[in-house]
């Protein structure tokens, strides 16, 4: 009991320290996780904790909520506007390197059965969402190339897991066809589908009835455990379930209360961030171990690793080439939808996006045993073969998007910004409206017109064609926000004054502080946005 909590301490303590050093590394943060997680494995009872670790804890315990909070984040317009590059990438680039990485690894280690190396191919072929998606996010390059990054790390987790659900099925049946093998895929996959979209409007009705936030939350992390578990039961995909169920979900967000909203985010992402961070420690813990029991293989597996990774990496790129370009050759129309050809330095950049994580390496660790208790055939190798993509593509690729990136010169080209400034003045003209609608039909005291005239300034300098204009204007407005939050600040100094000489009680106190923090959140959010 003692040494759980205090790996439970010390894994807390580093990610929290991990996160704040690594943006003054200059590291990303899952990298910079994994070499803390590397360190941590030299602790005597780290080691012994995180290798009594049920790998499907990862699969999962670990994964259903993420890849549901990724469904709510994704932008399904976006998705559905470049849906061809995201399928070619999730489904047939999953299928090439399937196929590359088998033949690799039968070349290099001949003993090794052909289920087993096209296994091995399943089992690197996702790629890991977070470690891209927090450079991309960061630096802000053009929508089109993090909207196709991010939809094929959704949907590639879902073929990557779907080919090692049929590979083991294979391995302990010992018969292949490829009729019988596609058959499968397609019913594994759309029977996901189909319990994702029942999950889906299941509990987006729900969020009509649900007002507490506690219980909201509750009832939104049940939804992706739900979701995976029918379809384990069923044998199915449980990961497109979860992703068909959060996009469902996400699409029907409005039917939460609006502050319940507010805080569900909060929470969530406080989620994800800690179950994100655990993942990339427990590659770095689990490293050395694997490492040592790899270096018992020999060189032969060493070349094996090296070789099977160069396939992982080589394949993405000689993929990524042709497939930007030649469809939209061949069809005018498709080009139109997608927005004319894709730059060659954004091709470049989603062709070096192929970092690998966590559930490439729970995925290797979990693969079961054969009759009679005998080990999954050539299950030392794959973990092996696993870890070396997986350490090499965080090292190589995650360690370097941010200088290509910057080398590219890829910038934000503008399309979010201008549509949230085209929204924003909607907004504006249909709360003027309503307002002018209202105090029309009764009167309305001084502080509702002075309301109006603040939304009034704000579409003005919207609408300003002068950008200095604009720049004025929106000095104007952030100094109003500035004195609103000054005046925050110091209610909760006098609030702190009365708590302290004993004038209210601490229930009293923190009703009131929990005021000033909604209209000191509800300013900095203005000014962030503005």
């Amino acid at each position: 009991m003692s040494e759980t909590l205090n790996f439970l301490t010390l894994v807390l303590a580093t990610l929290g320290v991990v996160t704040l050093l690594a943006p003054r590394l200059r590291l990303p943060q899952p990298l910079a996780l994994a070499l803390a997680g590397v360190g941590l494995a030299f602790v005597p009872q780290a080691r012994a904790v995180a290798g009594g670790l049920d790998p499907n804890l990862i699969l999962l315990g670990f994964l259903p909520p993420l890849l549901y909070a990724d469904a709510w984040q994704t932008s399904w317009r976006d998705f559905h506007r470049w849906l061809r590059p995201i399928l070619m990438l999730a489904i047939g680039l999953v299928a090439l390197t399937i196929l590359t990485v088998g033949l690799v690894a039968k070349w290099c280690l001949p003993e090794l059965p052909w289920v087993a190396c096209f296994l091995l191919g399943a089992v690197v072929s996702p790629t890991d969402t977070v470690a891209v998606q927090a450079v991309i996010e960061r630096l802000r390059v053009p929508r089109r190339m993090t909207a196709i990054v991010g939809g094929e790390s959704l949907v590639n987790d879902a073929t990557g897991l779907v080919g090692v659900q049929i590979a083991v099925v294979v391995a302990l049946q010992g018969v292949f066809t490829w009729g019988g093998a596609t058959v499968q895929f397609a019913w594994v996959a759309g029977l996901g589908v189909v319990i994702g979209v029942g999950i889906g409007i299941v509990f987006a009705l729900a969020n009509r009835l649900v007002r507490d936030p506690a219980v909201a939350f509750t009832v939104s992390l049940l939804a992706p455990y739900l979701a995976f578990a029918l379809a384990t039961v069923a044998q199915v995909s449980g990961v497109l379930a979860v992703v068909v169920a959060g996009a469902v979900v996400a699409w029907r967000v409005h039917y939460i209360a609006p502050s319940t909203r507010v805080q569900l985010r909060a929470t969530w992402g406080q989620l994800t961030f800690l179950l994100n961070g655990l993942c990339f420690l427990y590659i770095g813990i689990q490293s050395p171990c694997l490492l040592a029991r790899a270096a018992q293989g020999g060189a032969q597996l060493w070349q094996a690793g090296l070789a099977v990774t160069a396939a992982v990496v080589l394949t993405r790129i000689a993929w990524c080439w042709p497939n930007a370009y030649l469809p939209l050759w061949l069809w005018p129309a498709l080009k139109a939808r997608e927005g004319g050809y894709p730059s060659p330095k954004g091709v470049l950049l989603v062709s070096w996006c192929g970092v690998r994580g966590a559930v490439s390496l729970a995925a290797a660790l979990s693969l079961p045993t054969m009759a009679g208790d005998a080990p999954f055939p050539g299950r030392d190798q794959i973990i092996a073969c696993t870890l070396a993509v997986i350490l090499a593509t965080l090292v190589l690729q995650g360690g370097t998007l941010f200088p290509l990136v910057r080398l590219l010169g890829l910038r934000d080209d503008g399309t979010t910004a201008a549509e949230l400034r085209a929204a924003r003045e909607r907004l504006l003209e249909s709360g003027i409206a309503r307002l002018d609608a209202f105090c029309s039909e009764q009167s309305c005291p001084v502080a509702v017109h002075r309301f109006r005239e603040a939304m009034v300034e704000e579409l003005a300098s919207l609408r300003a064609d002068d950008e200095a204009e604009r720049t004025r204007a929106a000095q104007r407005l952030a100094v109003s926000r500035d004195v609103r939050v000054a005046v925050a600040e110091a209610q909760e100094r006098a609030l702190v004054r009365l708590r302290d000489a004993g004038a209210i009680d601490d229930q009293a106190y923190s009703s009131l502080l929990a005021e000033l923090d909604h209209v000191h959140l509800r300013d900095v959010a203005s000014t962030a946005a503005s």
